[in-house]
């Protein structure tokens, strides 16, 4: 196996792929993370950055096999997002439309039904991709510009979901974390899981905008506005829009009911169940929080939303894009 290139910055490009593919931890990458950039500022987790972006050291092999092993088909939809913007409603809605099944869903939490790629690859089970009933919905949050070209040069579709910042950062906080000076600073800095955020962000919108048949942007805020209308362009996306008859028996309608977050959040298996891929390692209930618009405003004073603000609105100047909400009035304390 060739060695490692030394450049700080890193190169997923530096390692053969190995014709033998086994259940065990990709530990063949451990030598080459260990030599990047290292942030030890997490309370759960060290990261490591790799071509400007962060990542654990564990997920890191992950994504360098997802790099060199994986072999995508034409029919895969990948769904992608950056951490906490809604993975899982996003993976039980477009699970429950490609399936039109909502039985599955009943009995196990969206993550079980729709497979984490690189975590997948992570903890060595990488057979359970192959192994996928297609056609094959695969969720990740590797950044576009590390995805490897057998996805961004084929004819796979990609999903992306975005969300404010200020929520994105207030749910990794009540997920992994617990508010410290340091825990925004690292934020805002970009130097998080999968971050920075904005860039993150950039890269899928201007991916979208020049191949739109092939990458659909989309933002949980509005998804969360016009839920029935969000499922219906989702549907459309993936090649499997609902007929007049469907549309006329209400099939649209329930899937967005049965999905919704307040109903996945009740059921049994996400109340009471735990994840078994040990990416995770945390009870399903965890993922079910809030799934609010806003939420920042009942931990962030007025100084620090403004703050958020305006490095969100530097970082996508010119993009046309925005994500900001602009009222930064926090919830009253007391």
């Amino acid at each position: 196996m060739a060695a490692p290139p030394s450049s700080s910055s890193g190169s997923l490009e530096a390692h053969h792929e190995e014709e033998d593919r086994t259940l065990n931890p990709p530990r063949e990458y451990n030598d080459f993370v260990s030599t990047l950039p290292l942030e030890e500022g997490w309370v759960l987790t060290h990261l490591r950055e790799c071509q400007g972006f962060w990542f654990s050291s564990f997920m890191l092999a992950g994504v360098m096999a997802v790099r060199q092993r994986l072999k995508p088909r034409p029919d895969d939809l990948f769904l992608m997002n950056h951490p906490k913007t809604g993975t899982t409603w996003l993976k039980a809605l477009t699970f429950a439309i490609m399936t039109r099944s909502h039985h599955p869903l009943l009995s196990r939490n969206p993550h079980d039904c729709v497979l984490y790629l690189e975590g997948s690859f992570a903890v060595g089970e990488a057979s359970r991709i192959e192994a996928a009933t297609p056609p094959r919905i695969f969720s990740s949050h590797i950044p576009y510009s590390i995805l490897p070209d057998s996805i961004t040069g084929s004819d796979c579709r990609m999903i992306y979901v975005c969300r404010d910042p200020k929520d994105v950062l207030i749910s990794w906080w009540h997920y992994r974390e617990r508010m410290r000076p340091e825990t925004m600073e690292l934020f805002c800095e970009g130097r998080c899981n999968y971050g920075p955020v904005w860039e993150h962000v950039l890269e899928f919108w201007r991916e979208s905008r020049r191949r739109p048949e092939k990458v659909l942007f989309v933002k949980y805020e509005e998804m969360l506005e016009e839920p029935v209308g969000s499922a219906k362009r989702l549907a459309e996306f993936m090649g499997c829009p609902f007929s007049p008859e469907e549309e006329k028996e209400g099939v649209l309608e329930d899937i967005v009911r049965l999905r919704s977050f307040e109903n996945l959040r009740n059921l049994e298996v996400n109340r009471t169940g735990r994840r078994k891929i040990p990416v995770y390692g945390v009870m399903n209930a965890s993922l079910f929080r809030k799934g609010e618009v806003g939420d920042w405003r009942n931990h962030m004073s007025p100084e620090m939303a403004r703050r958020m603000n305006e490095i969100t609105q530097e970082k996508l100047k010119g993009s046309g894009l925005i994500l900001e909400n602009a009222s930064l009035e926090a919830a009253p304390t007391g």
